[in-house]
This record gives C-alpha cells, sequence and structure tokens, in this order.
C-alpha cells in the first residue's frame, strides 16, 4: 500500500527533525544528563513537529544507550518502542477522548508500572480539546505522578489550556519553519522520490504551507500524483484553485485602473472554472504585499500606485475572516471590489489611449480630455495672454493694482464655495490638477501652471475651488494673476470654476469655522459676489512706489 510522503519520511530521531533546533537541544541535554521532567507541553502552528518530536523524545528517554541525547536505535527497548504493539508509548486523540470517564481512566493505569520500557509515556495530542472536567480529573496526576510517568501535552491553541495545568509542564513553543527549510527538505524528498519539479514551484509550495512541512509534503504528494511529466506552476495554480502570474497581472492591471466591468468578469470566470477565490484573493495580496515591502526596501519601481495597493490589501486583509464564514464568498469579494472601485472610479480618470474620461456613479462622463484637442484650446490660451497683459501684469505687481474690494471679493468667493463644498468633487479638482503637470515647462504659461502647482487644494465646490500658500506674499502674487490662474485652469481641465486664493493660516481659521458651524448645526448662505473695483494703478518710478509691497521686509525705509 502506498504511503504518503509525510508519513514515510516522518524523522525518527533528534538528528532528522529540521527547524526546530533550539528545542531539539535542550531536549537531547535533559536525556543526556537525565534531567527530564515528568510534563511537557508542546505548542505551535499544525506540522512543525509536535507529535513527532513527543515519539522521539519518548523513544529517547527510554534507550538504555543514548548517544549525545540520541537513542541509539539498537538496544531492546528502542526497538520495542518503534513496535505498533508498544503499550508503554501511549497516544490520546484529546479530540475524540474529552471527557471525564476517559481521564479517569487513564489515571486508573497511571500507578501501573510500564510492562517494557524504563517510562511510561502518554503522549495527549491537541489537549485543548478536553472540557474543564476532564482538565481537572488530569491536574491531580500532573501535580503529583508516580516516578515512571512522563506526560507530553500537544496543542495548536495554548490559550484554551488552564493556567493550572500549564504552571505543570515545561513548555516549549514550536515556531513555523521558515521557507528555505521547508525548501531544503522537499528537494530532498524530490531526489529520494526522483520527483521532477521545477524550484519555482517547491517556492510556492513552501510559501503557501505558511511554516507547515506536514502541509508542504501533502502538496507535494498531491502534485506528484497529479503531472506524469516535470511539474510546473501551472501545475501547481490549477490543482491549488490558483491563477497564473500572467493572469495575477492581468486582474490588476484592470483593478487599478478601475476597469469595474472587466474586473467582475475576471471573477466570475474564476467562479465557473471553480478557482478558489478566496485563495485566489490571499494570492493578490501576497502578490501585493511583495511589491509594496520592495518598493520600501529596496526603493523597486511599482506598476501601480503604492497608496492604491496598501489601500486595497489593508481592504481585503480585514475583511478575510468574514469572506471565509461568508455563506456566498464571490458575493462578499465582489461588493469588497465594487466599494474600492465606486470610491475611486466615481471621480478618478479612466486612461484609454490620449483620452481621459471622468464618470459618476451613475455612469455620466464629467468630463472628457482629450489631448490633442486641448494642446490646440491651451494654444489659443497663451495667444490671449497677450505681452501686453504681460507688461500690464508687471506695472500691477510694482503698484498696489489689486482691486480695492480684493478681500470682501475672496471672503464672498470662499463662503460660497464653503456652502456647497463635496467631497467627491474635491477628489475630482484634485485628479484634474495632475494634468497641469504636462504644462509646467511652457514657456508662454508655465509661470502660471507653476503658481498653480504650488498652492494645496482645500476644498471644492461646483461652482469653484478654494486654494492655499504656505506666505502671504505668495498670496498676493496670485491674487494679481488671478484671472490669468483662473483661465489657465479651466482651459487645461476643461472645467469652469472660479479660484479663491488665500493662506494657510486664512484656511486653517476658515476650516475651523466650517467645523464650528456644522456643530451647531447652522448653514453657510450663499452671498452675492461683489464686482471688482481696481485701484487707479501707479506707473511711477518703482523707488518711488511702495518699495515695502514689493520686496517685503527684506527693505529698509531711510
Amino acid at each position: 500500500m502506498y504511503q504518503a510522503l509525510y508519513r514515510k519520511y516522518r524523522p525518527t530521531d533528534f538528528d532528522s527533525v529540521v527547524g526546530q533546533d533550539n528545542i531539539i537541544r535542550t531536549l537531547k541535554n535533559s536525556v543526556n544528563n537525565k534531567t527530564f521532567t515528568h510534563a511537557y507541553m508542546f505548542f505551535g502552528p499544525r506540522g512543525t513537529g509536535k507529535t513527532t518530536i513527543s515519539k522521539i523524545f519518548a523513544r529517547s528517554i527510554n534507550c538504555l544507550e543514548p548517544k549525545d541525547g540520541v537513542a541509539c536505535g539498537k538496544c531492546k527497548n528502542c526497538i520495542a518502542s518503534t513496535e505498533n504493539s508498544c503499550v508503554d508509548i501511549i497516544e490520546i486523540d484529546a479530540a475524540s477522548n474529552n471527557g471525564v470517564d476517559e481521564i479517569r481512566e487513564l489515571r486508573s493505569k497511571v500507578a501501573l508500572v510500564p510492562a517494557e520500557l524504563k517510562y511510561k509515556v502518554y503522549i495527549i495530542d491537541e489537549v485543548h480539546m478536553l472540557s474543564i472536567g476532564a482538565f481537572n480529573a488530569l491536574l491531580k496526576t500532573l501535580e503529583e505522578p508516580p516516578e515512571h510517568i512522563v506526560f507530553i501535552l500537544a496543542t495548536t491553541d495554548p490559550q484554551k489550556v488552564p493556567e493550572t495545568i500549564i504552571s505543570r509542564c515545561q513548555c516549549f513553543s514550536f515556531k513555523r519553519i521558515s521557507t528555505e527549510t521547508i525548501i531544503k527538505r522537499l528537494k530532498y524528498v524530490c531526489e529520494k522520490e526522483k520527483i521532477l519539479i521545477d524550484d519555482d514551484v517547491l517556492k510556492e509550495i513552501a510559501i503557501s504551507s505558511e511554516g507547515g512541512l506536514r502541509d508542504a509534503l501533502g502538496v507535494l504528494d498531491k502534485l506528484a500524483s497529479y503531472s506524469d511529466s516535470k511539474i510546473t506552476l501551472d501545475n501547481f495554480y490549477d490543482l491549488n484553485g490558483l491563477i497564473t502570474n500572467s493572469d495575477l497581472m492581468n486582474f490588476c492591471d484592470n483593478l487599478f485602473s478601475f476597469d469595474l466591468s472587466s474586473v467582475l468578469h475576471l471573477i466570475d470566470e474564476y467562479s465557473i472554472k471553480g478557482k478558489n477565490l478566496i485563495q485566489i484573493f490571499s494570492q493578490i495580496m501576497v502578490s501585493l504585499r511583495n511589491f509594496i515591502v520592495e518598493y520600501y526596501i529596496s526603493n523597486k519601481k511599482c506598476s501601480y500606485d503604492i497608496n492604491l495597493m496598501q489601500e486595497f490589501v489593508n481592504l481585503i486583509n480585514e475583511n478575510m475572516f468574514d469572506i471565509k464564514k461568508s455563506g456566498n464568498p464571490k458575493i462578499f469579494i465582489e461588493m469588497l471590489v465594487i466599494k474600492f472601485i465606486n470610491e475611486h472610479n466615481s471621480n478618478n480618470q479612466i486612461l484609454k489611449n490620449d483620452d481621459i474620461v471622468v464618470k459618476e456613479k451613475n455612469g455620466n462622463d464629467v468630463f472628457t480630455f482629450d489631448k490633442e484637442k486641448n494642446v490646440e484650446s491651451v494654444e489659443n490660451l497663451e495667444e490671449n495672454i497677450s505681452q501686453e497683459d504681460k507688461i500690464i501684469s508687471r506695472e500691477i505687481i510694482s503698484g498696489n493694482g489689486l482691486p480695492a474690494n480684493i478681500s470682501q471679493i475672496i471672503g464672498v468667493r470662499v463662503n460660497n464655495i464653503l456652502a456647497k463644498a463635496d467631497k467627491s468633487i474635491l477628489k475630482l479638482e484634485k485628479q484634474k490638477f495632475e494634468l497641469l503637470n504636462d504644462y509646467t515647462f511652457d514657456q508662454k504659461i508655465g509661470y502660471l501652471v507653476c503658481s498653480l502647482l504650488d498652492a494645496t487644494i482645500r476644498a471644492a465646490s461646483e461652482e469653484g475651488i478654494i486654494l492655499s500658500y504656505e506666505y502671504d506674499s505668495n498670496v498676493k502674487q496670485n491674487l494679481l494673476n488671478l484671472n490669468s490662474l483662473i483661465d489657465v485652469y479651466n482651459k487645461i481641465t476643461n472645467s469652469d470654476k472660479i479660484i479663491a486664493v488665500i493662506s494657510d493660516d486664512q484656511w486653517n481659521e476658515e476650516k475651523n469655522k466650517y467645523i464650528k458651524c456644522k456643530k451647531e448645526g447652522k448653514e453657510y448662505q450663499i452671498m452675492e459676489e461683489p464686482k471688482e473695483i481696481f485701484e487707479e494703478i501707479k506707473k511711477d518710478d518703482i523707488i518711488d512706489g511702495d518699495a515695502v509691497d514689493l520686496f517685503g521686509d527684506i527693505v529698509e525705509i531711510e
């Protein structure tokens, strides 16, 4: 009869165990020095060697001539302990023997001396499954055991074991076996079994096993039966209900370009083909995690926005437990994807060739940006900003050419924009703002574009946006060019917005005022914006003008 690989290659002595070096060293020394105690607790993830080491330890302490803490394998005790008929090494599955009666029966047999070996060893697997009554029945025996008894309790969930039991045991925490160690062990098994397999497959098996060597050997066993020739990555993906790397990248391309229709189609396609959607999204999450880590560790460039990847990984990770427990994981996953894409796609750009189309949640176009047409529109704008306009602008700067009621105008604009402020519109305007980057080096309007990009968009409504600058001098400079800034912004982004320019300090005041009004249940009222009233432009020599207004605090007047 065929024997499973994890059974066939189960270690029979301490030297064959991999991945638990510290525990092996401690146990070997205790055997060598005869300082082992009456009760042990082994806890850790599944498939990390708890039961295997329990059996090896049981044989080692009963060996008549152990060498460096390792059983000789030749004495009568070693031979007897390896036989299934040995009555002095007893394995108990606590999952199916968890009642008080079973533990009471165990207590009645504990007093009996070993039949063949020096010590009678009880290995209780999954001990956390015992009932409270059973733990209480076991407690007295653990507290005052006969000299010939050794208990080894193994569990994957030590939190469910009472502290009174744990405190009477010598505890060992089994760690997950490293990916490199699992790969090395798998290669050894493949050589022995003459299994042809790609190294990439071994790595994927090791990663998917999550530190459990038994699980890794189980997957290798299935793959060996699945493929008659050399085992490839596609075999691994097909057998485990996963998708290939090219399919994964295709999914991510559609996801991060916010193509909801294509993403939902792919999810449906995976489901029809019988793929495991939970495993697929775990696979996607791990792949994105690797991109993110490589970006931060080695500054490796990614194909997708780093913030979007982090957001999606967090979204799936936070909901993975609910996905697994859901009655219909496919629907749960679809709703998560729709939520993620709608939060971005409702006000995001969908790039198609040279056109940028922004859609609302209802599917209606907000604006379409055609680069070729827009370049022509901006060129017309450049012609409109004539040399004469620039001369006038310089004359205004050299004097005090701001409208006399500019503070009132900006104040009304800020009020009206906040009255109808909308977060979704703000997101949209921030994305439109990125279009300005294409014109920063334009010889005619580049200086205006750079002035816009120096600002921070604070609020937006259908009518306008609020920009803030760190320094008052920037605010004044851009107020002088405000109409030109508005024209440039609207032409490049295909918008029709008014702009209010204020300082960061002013924005903080307006924001606090807005929050206070909202808390008090008050609403901003729309106000009529006054017309611009310009003071007479001073055309005197710059020295006769207001030098302080021009140069700020660096000027001293005598």
